[in-house]
């Protein structure tokens, strides 16, 4: 079971990372949610429209914490 927590906050900190970069990348917020959106499928993660505005949410305000 530890080792399942392991990969799973690895894939997380995975996803997020790749989210946080591709927001701070000088696009249109629609091509950012698009690029999101395609990078969690290729993780076999499906979300809607609202799930993927309240992640997007989400990741910006913790960048912005962070800062």
């Amino acid at each position: 079971m530890k080792a399942l927590n392991v990969v799973a906050a690895f894939l997380g900190g995975l996803a997020l990372g790749a989210a946080a970069g591709v927001l701070f990348a000088p696009e249109k917020g629609s091509d950012t949610r698009k690029k999101i959106a395609e990078l969690l499928r290729q993780k076999g993660i499906r979300l809607n429209r609202e799930e993927m505005d309240d992640l997007v949410d989400q990741i910006a305000s913790e960048v912005k914490d962070a800062d």
